[in-house]
């Protein structure tokens, strides 16, 4: 039985890794698909994927979220193409690490940039359509959030202010009928992670295997994270089923969170 049939999905970031495991996951459950990202290729080649294995209308916007134009343009189009708007994932964004002395301001600004007020603009501009159907809200963001790195402070402190305003944007939901809740992924396997983990063979002089290894009993996890393991919870936090969820951040990082909170 579908899920979320009748409904449209908004997936930023959706061109690979978690955001297109979310949309695929989403389109699985009956759900029309909106993915933007910045690669136009990647994106026709992920809507094609997605309508051909689930049967769902995909579409897609290639801007660039880290701006108010692209953001405005990405609102509008899937609003043009589908008529309505029932669910937004913010998954776009891609933080960097670094020592912390030798971190350019840059960095900074382009990680609260992308993905802090990417989410915030489209948010704000497809609230008033998830207000009127509903709608559900969910924001990507990292285990950083709760336990930042030494060497991945921007992230930390991007994911801590997604965090903190996916929790009173959850309030005016309460309000205005908008389930509003966030997730953190711990290490997850995706292009990124993967190029991560050779940069660190590399460096070291040591085997891929041996690396990822070494990740998985620093996290003190079984294994790493799947993009689909984000995607299962994320399609569920969109279903009925979930709307007494609300203001909530849930870890899906193999228990790699050890506090309460």
């Amino acid at each position: 039985m579908s899920k979320l049939g009748k409904r449209v999905a908004v997936v930023t970031g959706a061109s690979k890794g978690i955001g297109f495991a979310v949309a695929r996951e989403l389109a699985g459950q009956g759900a029309d698909t909106f993915l933007v990202a910045r690669d136009g290729d990647r994106l026709a080649k992920a809507a094609a994927r997605i309508e051909e294995e689930t049967g769902r209308r995909s579409a897609y916007a290639a801007v660039d979220l880290a701006t108010e134009a692209g953001c405005a343009e990405a609102a509008a189009s899937a609003t043009k193409h589908f008529g309505w708007v029932d669910i937004l994932v913010n998954n776009a964004g891609a933080t960097r690490g670094g020592r912390f002395v030798s971190q350019p301001d840059t960095d900074w600004i382009d990680g609260f940039a992308l993905k802090f007020h990417g989410a915030v603009r489209l948010t704000r501009l497809l609230w008033p359509e998830l207000a009127k159907r509903s709608g559900s809200v969910v924001n990507i963001g990292g285990g950083a959030a709760r336990t930042p790195p030494s060497g991945f402070l921007v992230g930390g402190a991007v994911n801590a202010a997604l965090a903190n305003f996916t929790k009173g944007l959850a309030a005016l939901g309460i309000e205005e009928d908008v389930n509003v809740n966030i997730v953190h992924p711990g290490m997850t396997v995706t292009e990124r992670m993967e190029e991560l983990l050779k940069a660190q063979a590399e460096d070291s002089g040591g085997d891929l295997d041996a690396v990822r290894s070494a990740a998985i009993a620093r996290e003190g996890i079984r294994r790493l994270g799947e993009p689909e393991d984000v995607a299962a919870l994320v399609a569920f936090l969109c279903t009925p089923a979930a709307r007494h969820i609300q203001g909530t951040a849930i870890a899906v990082d193999g228990g790699a969170t050890r506090g309460l909170f």
